[in-house]
């Protein structure tokens, strides 16, 4: 196969990826959408997209198993197609959270409001941003972003511990809350996962980039091992 194929391959996977990215980070700006403003159709727009994401997830991995096979491509382009299948995968577990969050909002809209939504909102605004940098970083090749991205995921994980001792504070001054302030408090680490996930992207694209593996603070632990 050509020269001119392979790319033509690659750019198509691209474009499909980042289609299947912006319907994920769709739905997780749904699934709180329809929280905040107890809508009903948000939430099963949510639940319906889901086939479309998990469809797009399998014909992906199918386009990169053709890639591979039909031009066999090494270094960068390897690790291009490599970058993918892992992104692809973080993507259809970000869907997943997405859908989490709607199972526990169908409950709590047809429930009195605990408190005004302001942190959960905040963390899926964050969240959604990590990921649109992330592809970003990765589509362009941009280290500095990436390594952005994951100096991002304190400030989501600083609104869920916030998130989690409010509630905490609530459900004892009253207990009658306890189910619903619970399921607030398990949206609230759907999506600091979310977080996570676009944080994973953004690790990847950093190694991808540099050849630095930053993944569970590598550097940190290399530089004391070589002052011991």
């Amino acid at each position: 196969m050509s020269h001119r194929a392979f790319e033509e391959r690659m750019r198509e996977l691209r474009e499909r990826l980042l289609y299947m990215a912006r319907l994920v980070r769709e739905m997780v700006e749904a699934s709180i959408q329809g929280l905040q403003q107890r809508d009903a159709r948000r939430l099963d727009w949510v639940l319906q997209t889901e086939e479309t994401v998990n469809q797009l997830e399998i014909e992906i991995d199918e386009r990169c198993a053709t890639v591979l096979a039909l031009h066999q491509p090494e270094a960068r382009d390897l690790r291009t197609i490599l970058m993918i299948l892992k992104i692809n995968n973080d993507l259809e577990r970000i869907g997943d959270h997405a859908v989490n969050i709607v199972g526990h909002a169908r409950f709590l809209i047809d429930q009195p409001p605990v408190k005004p939504l302001v942190d959960i909102p905040r963390m899926q605004e964050l969240a959604c941003q990590m990921l649109d940098l992330a592809l970003d970083a990765f589509i362009y090749g941009k280290e500095d972003q990436a390594r952005q991205v994951c100096r991002m995921d304190d400030l989501v994980d600083h609104l869920r511990d916030q998130v989690i001792r409010e509630l905490l504070t609530h459900m004892m001054q009253n207990p009658r809350i306890i189910d619903q302030a619970l399921r607030l408090i398990l949206i609230s680490r759907d999506l600091e996962r979310v977080a996570d996930l676009s944080t994973n992207i953004a690790e990847d694209v950093v190694y991808m980039v540099a050849g630095i593996t930053i993944k569970h603070h590598a550097q940190e632990r290399a530089a004391q091992t070589s002052t011991t």
